[in-house]
């Protein structure tokens, strides 16, 4: 496999009116830089809109662009996963479909990987610069959820749940069969599953905008994160026995972990 150094994935539910300025930002700045260092892998999750027309005229404009179209939704997660597998990369990141990091913001995170496997982008860091400021539903239910993930799981990070990402593609390899988180808890799964490794990964300030048409129901998605948080913690624990039931008793409910 001919490998190239940079390899974005970018994750995408239902986006066609969003994604194609995330695209327009994404393949400017990249279609700067030689056709042979730099990937950008849209892996489409289950559209029922026209989010894959859109990306179609972008793969039709920019050489450097594929895309991954999916047919059944199987979370961010899962897609994300989906595109580290066929990453080429020596560097392997993800960024989020709505464009609420800019490319340039994306790319920053490459200056910072000397030394260490990964380095994720924090929006609760002191430098960081997140516009809209969230409101106080949103912080409150952020900063528990932090708090629940250091002390489940050890992780000292200001912010696990940035979609803006990058990892050397070495370390990635070594903790893909391990992944198995596709929603709420994915990005959890996959910082522990880089420190149960033994790999560094390192956080960063970053600046984030808030991007107009997300529509998440806070109380529901807080419920939902709190639960799969606990079934994460349930798999890895000597209580990992219980989990199929935790399962079954969550699809009973309707509740997507």
């Amino acid at each position: 496999m001919i490998t190239m150094k940079y390899s974005i994935i970018i994750p995408a539910y239902n986006e066609e009116r969003r994604i194609g300025r995330t695209l327009d930002d994404y393949c400017s700045f990249f279609s700067t830089f030689p056709r042979k260092d730099v990937e950008i892998i849209v892996v489409l999750n289950g559209c029922k809109d026209n989010t894959l027309g859109v990306v179609k005229r972008y793969a039709r404009a920019y050489p450097f662009l594929s895309y991954l179209n999916i047919l059944q939704a199987i979370g961010k997660g899962g897609a994300v996963i989906e595109g580290f597998k066929m990453a080429r990369g020596d560097l392997v990141g993800f960024a989020d479909a709505d464009g609420a990091t800019r490319a340039t913001y994306f790319f920053d995170l490459v200056s910072h990987i000397k030394g260490v496997d990964g380095v994720i982008a924090s929006r609760w860091m002191k430098a960081a610069v997140v516009e809209p400021p969230q409101p106080l539903d949103r912080k409150i239910a952020s900063r528990s959820f932090n708090l629940l993930i250091r002390l489940l799981f050890g992780l000292r990070y200001h912010d696990s749940q940035c979609g803006c990402k990058l990892f050397r593609r070495q370390a990635l390899r070594v903790i893909l069969p391990s992944l198995g988180t596709t929603r709420w808890a994915f990005d959890v799964d996959l910082l522990y599953q880089m420190k149960r490794y033994g790999f560094v990964v390192r956080e960063v300030p970053t600046v984030w905008r808030d991007v107009v048409g997300s529509k998440i129901n806070v109380k529901k998605v807080s419920l939902e994160m709190l639960l799969a948080i606990i079934r994460l913690r349930l798999l890895y624990s000597p209580l990992k026995f219980v989990v199929g039931t935790y399962n079954r008793v969550a699809d009973f409910l309707g509740i997507k972990l």
